[in-house]
């Protein structure tokens, strides 16, 4: 059965780009374009959709409904579909910040555009199937960040991982710390960042290898 492909792209070039070598291969076809994060959203609603290859920077959307970029349409997406579609975010940057945050945000990989075309479609068939699939260049990285960590924790965010690793949610550290939920979140991406890991346990785990914890 064919791989079904959203591409959501501002440039159109891109689109035609990726349409081409995607077009190439048997196992997938192109079931649809859209040029904001907003309409990508919608169009994953609609459904008939397998991954979406996702940019990470697009212009302004809709008045009033402002989704300016990946991360936070994979976010959305993620949220509020029923069976959602699988996120390959692929795009110019590669910002430490920019892949921690696609990845945090539910993207099952991240690409960069240069990509050849063989590591696109290998990373697309792993993305149909809920894989990981990070060009090298990403998977490099992380891995680093992982290894050496770009700053040591605050003693506020050594409180707050300390409360997850207690089984504590963001609201519970929220009341004990006397934060906002969305504070305790910021804290979180914070520690995530710094650790160079995607989610809660990961961050705990990587603190105690370190010694932090």
């Amino acid at each position: 059965m064919s791989i079904r492909v959203l591409l959501a792209d501002d440039h159109e070039i891109v689109r035609l780009g990726l349409r081409a070598v995607l077009e190439a291969a048997d196992d997938i076809t192109v079931v649809g374009e859209v040029s904001s994060a907003e309409d990508a959203i919608e169009a994953a609603k609609v459904g008939g959709i397998d991954v979406i290859l996702m940019d990470l920077r697009f212009g302004a959307g809709a008045d009033g409904q402002l989704v300016s970029t990946g991360a936070d349409a994979t976010a959305a997406i993620k949220a509020t579909v029923d069976n959602p579609p699988n996120v390959l975010v692929v795009t110019n940057y590669d910002t430490d910040a920019e892949i921690i945050g696609a990845i945090e945000a539910g993207a099952v990989g991240y690409l960069l555009k240069d990509a050849p075309p063989s590591e696109l479609l290998a990373a697309v068939r792993s993305a149909a199937e809920g894989d990981s699939a990070l060009s090298p260049v990403v998977a490099n990285r992380l891995m680093t960040r992982v290894r050496t960590p770009r700053t040591s924790l605050t003693p506020r965010e050594l409180e707050v991982l300390t409360l997850v690793a207690a089984g504590s949610s963001n609201r519970d550290i929220g009341k004990m710390l006397f934060l906002s939920e969305a504070t305790v979140k910021s804290h979180l991406v914070h520690i995530y960042d710094k650790l160079g890991v995607r989610s809660r346990t990961s961050a705990v785990a990587a603190a105690r290898e370190q010694g932090v914890l």
